[in-house]
This record gives structure tokens, sequence and C-alpha cells, in this order.
């Protein structure tokens, strides 16, 4: 993980997080540190190397899947892996809603809070 890059909270959305959100964030902050999946590279590619792959760029995750996500960060971090957090929103989540709680996180908080854990927001 790059614990330069840390500070201000920088996100990474997983493939099946809701692109409608981050062009929301990117609209309306256009100073944070959001990516989509697309522009990562991540469309594809197994959950457990995205988390890598957000742990290596210090991005936290954001994702909706509640299915299999806790699970996969849960056995990441017991291999003695740090992420920079994983941020759950459920689906159902009005996209303008979404985009206040990220902008909370952003505003109010640091990345070193969010340092290997597993957040449901809201």
């Amino acid at each position: 993980m790059m614990l330069s890059a840390l500070g201000r909270p920088r996100f990474q959305a997983d493939a099946n997080f809701n692109e409608d959100i981050v062009r929301g964030l990117i609209r309306r902050l256009p100073m944070l540190d959001v990516q989509t999946a697309k522009a990562a590279g991540l469309r594809g590619v197994p959950d457990p190397e995205v988390l890598a792959r957000a742990a290596d760029a210090g991005r936290i995750l954001l994702s909706h899947d509640y299915h299999t996500m806790p699970g996969h960060l849960g056995a990441f971090l017991a291999a003695e892996h740090h992420s920079p957090g994983v941020i759950l929103l459920h689906q159902s989540l009005p996209p303008g809603q979404a985009i206040e709680v990220i902008e909370l996180v952003w505003e109010a908080s640091t990345a070193e809070e969010w340092i290997d854990t597993l957040t449901y927001l809201p």
C-alpha cells in the first residue's frame, strides 16, 4: 500500500459499482480522487485481485457487493495484507444520497481512518 499517498481518502470503484455515482462525484467534487473500474482496468478482474490493486494504489474500494466482498476482504487481511479500506453501499441507495455519503467521508475523515476496515454506509 502506498503509505506516502495517505491523507485525504482516495477511492476506487469496483466493476459492479454504479458509475452514475462516480460521475456525480466527479461533477460535484472535481478535486475528489475517484477512479472507475474501467479506468483502472478492473472489469472482469476477480475480487481478490481488485482488493490487491486498490491496496497497491492506496485507494479505498467502493462496492455494492455485500455478498462476497466481506469474505474476500477477510481473507485478504488474514493473509497479512493491508487494505486502504472497503466501503459498501447498498444498490438501492439513490445515487444522490450515495454521493452525499461519499462526500462526507472525503471531507470529514483521513485515509488513515479507513485502513483495514469494512464499512457499510449509510
